[in-house]
């Protein structure tokens, strides 16, 4: 499913580690005359920008009239060749603090003039972001704490990380320092240290996407599958109830996923219904709060 009334350039730029921050841009083809709001994509755990329907997504979102950036987490352990977790000593110590610091570094880069081609007018106070499952749980954080941040929409969002860590898992870290996950999908088994774990449970003020809820002030649309197998569609209600804003809102789908009955690999002519309204109620929002 590709568009061509879209152009795509992919580049990266460095995180305050000097790690790559690797991204694909979005730009509507047809010119405009006023500055393009911006949106960025923020994936969830052992997750990637170019995981399933994700890319198709951000076209559909650009073609809407705005710049997006799909963003890789420095941490999150795909490299180069943008699809398979060959850096398992990233992911292993990709926290929720350097996750939110990529989104700054994002930010500024954008801001910069490193993102978008020379000559490319974007509206760089108006930003809306766009976060599925942990991906959400950071974009709430992120709006809470940016100032250029204007808008936020999350996909399946998890409301506090810090109620996800098992029994296994803490004991794990206690004992041996690393905890292991498996990858469903590729069949990796994936080390995850303590410094994660330490991280969130330190900072949980700032990083627990519940907690900055409380801060919001920009409008902010929670979206949820309620059939969701990985995340339970009480942590949107959770989310939507703590959110402080004016302009909030929360749509729950009915009979779909974690990713709305889509896939990786995601070779189909047309999105499954769910994702679908999921990308509607997201275009809808920016449309009406950044546009």
């Amino acid at each position: 499913m590709k568009s061509s009334a879209i152009t795509k350039e992919s580049g990266s730029v460095s995180s305050n580690e000097g790690l790559p921050i690797y991204y694909d841009s979005y730009l509507p083809s047809k010119s405009v005359e006023e500055p393009l709001p911006v949106v960025i994509f923020l994936h969830g755990f052992k997750g990637f920008k170019d995981w399933g329907a994700f890319p198709e997504a951000c076209a559909k979102i650009s073609e809407a009239g705005f710049a997006v950036v799909a963003m890789n987490f420095s941490l999150n352990g795909v490299g180069e060749n943008m699809k398979e977790f060959d850096q398992l000593d990233l992911f292993s110590r990709e926290t929720l603090s350097q996750d939110l610091e990529d989104v700054r570094s994002m930010i500024s880069a954008i801001q910069n003039e490193q993102v978008f081609p020379a000559g490319i007018s974007v509206d760089t106070g108006n930003i809306g972001l766009l976060g599925h499952s942990r991906g959400g749980h950071t974009a709430v954080a992120a709006a809470a704490e940016y100032a250029e941040v204007a808008a936020v929409v999350t996909w399946s969002a998890v409301s506090d990380y810090n109620a996800r860590w098992s029994d296994e898992m803490i004991s794990d870290w206690s004992n041996k320092g690393v905890t292991e996950i498996l990858n469903g999908r590729t069949g990796q088994v994936m080390p995850v240290k303590d410094v994660v774990y330490k991280d969130a449970k330190e900072n949980a003020d700032r990083l627990m996407a519940v907690k900055r809820a409380r801060e919001l002030t920009v409008p902010a649309l929670f979206i949820h599958s309620k059939d969701d197998e990985a995340v339970s569609y009480d942590n949107a209600e959770q989310l939507y109830r703590n959110c402080t804003s004016d302009h909030k809102d929360l749509k729950l789908i009915e009979n779909s996923g974690h990713t709305f009955n889509t896939a990786h690999p995601f070779d189909a002519d047309d999105f499954p219904e769910a994702f679908k309204q999921a990308l509607h109620y997201a275009i809808e929002w920016f449309q009406k709060y950044l546009q």
